[in-house]
């Protein structure tokens, strides 16, 4: 459903530049992707860091 709304938005900013909406629907569809992948990233980074604080504070206890 993500992807829909971002291939839909990509398409009405392209068109308003008087293109078919193609370029900015595959655009759509790409960043609704990344923001996906970045957010998962993002994600297990913070884990990953409060993993390795806790550890630092268990050894330095």
């Amino acid at each position: 459903m993500k992807n829909l709304i971002g291939t839909a938005v990509g398409a009405a900013i392209d068109r308003k530049d008087g293109d078919s909406g193609i370029k900015g629907a595959a655009a759509g569809y790409a960043v609704s992707g990344l923001i996906k992948f970045t957010a998962k990233l993002a994600t297990v980074a913070a884990i990953g860091w409060g993993a390795i604080a806790l550890a630092r504070r268990a050894r330095d206890a």
